[in-house]
């Protein structure tokens, strides 16, 4: 059986802190479970203060057999932060939205370069996606065609070559890491904008790819707008919705505010409950069932 665990974010007390509530010890220099293992679906790195213990506890999990790990859209975007073109620009710019992003992983690297090597080559090396014959984990989105095109290109793990194309935006493989990685955005109306988590403006909305579209309020299909457009009405299709009899999947990265996690349908979850912004590190103990529950999740706070 699995227990699927949300963005950690360098919040390794409270990991660990939710590791013992599960019934997992540290024994022989990793977190295992008798019966248990766990599935982390991305975002081990940035914004927290513990980044370089949360990567070992992960690393060693996974390494050890006690766990899977998935690459997050923040571990994505810290290989292309220190990807070097050959003109001597980056791949993810250094411009100061990006540096904010990643400042207290290099700011907690700093003086351990060969370890922050062996880490971004572990990223490499990532599944993008998760499906066992029961149950689906993605960081962000699940999408059949674009995991079908990731397995017929050979592409279940990033590479250099992927990671490259991928920031071609005329490309396909840009709209599958986007979607995948980050969630499928749906645009808001001409001159309405509202800010991000980090006070960035934005002219676009994460959208809840699980519902369909037809007959959805801005309220309850996007993840943000401004208040004045809850009512206001989608116009315009969207890709189908997650089939309701297809198998469980879970996935994090949605900032999710809620004090008590609750799952988004009989058969989705999502795990990222905000452990970064003082919110809750959230884990879903999935015991074999094609209906999720509400009562199998488990989670800690920010704070001990």
């Amino acid at each position: 059986m699995y227990d699927l665990i949300g963005d950690i974010h360098g919040h390794a007390e409270p990991l660990k802190r939710l590791l013992r509530k599960m019934g997992y010890r540290e024994s022989m220099g990793s977190w295992q479970h008798p019966e248990r293992k766990a599935i982390f679906v991305g975002d081990y790195i940035d914004r927290g203060p513990a980044i370089r213990e949360t990567l070992a506890i992960v690393r060693r999990m996974q390494e050890s057999g006690n766990a899977v790990a998935l690459l997050g859209n923040h571990e994505f975007n810290a290989l292309a932060y220190g990807h070097q073109l050959p003109d001597g620009s980056y791949l993810r710019s250094h411009k100061e939205v990006h540096n904010q992003q990643h400042e207290q992983t290099l700011l907690q690297f700093s003086g351990y370069q060969k370890d922050w090597q062996s880490y971004t080559e572990w990223f490499y090396s990532l599944p993008l996606f998760l499906e066992l014959p029961e149950l689906r984990a993605v960081h962000a989105c699940w999408d059949e065609g674009h995991i079908a095109w990731l397995r017929k290109c050979g592409y279940e793990t990033l590479n250099k070559e992927l990671l490259v194309q991928s920031h071609d935006k005329h490309s396909y493989a840009y709209r599958v890491i986007e979607d995948l990685l980050k969630g499928k955005e749906y645009n808001l109306p001409e001159g309405v904008m509202y800010k991000d988590k980090d006070g960035h403006p934005r002219t676009a909305s994460r959208y809840k790819w699980w519902i369909r579209a037809e007959g959805a309020s801005f309220g309850s299909y996007l993840f943000h707008c401004p208040a004045d457009l809850h009512q206001h009405m989608i116009d315009g299709s969207t890709a189908a919705p997650y089939p309701t009899d297809a198998k469980p999947v879970f996935f994090g990265h949605y900032w999710l505010e809620d004090q008590f996690p609750v799952i988004q349908a009989a058969n989705v979850v999502c795990l990222d409950y905000s452990i970064a912004k003082g919110g809750n590190l959230v884990a879903y103990r999935w015991n074999g069932e094609s209906v999720l529950d509400n009562t199998h999740f488990v989670s800690v706070s920010s704070e001990c």
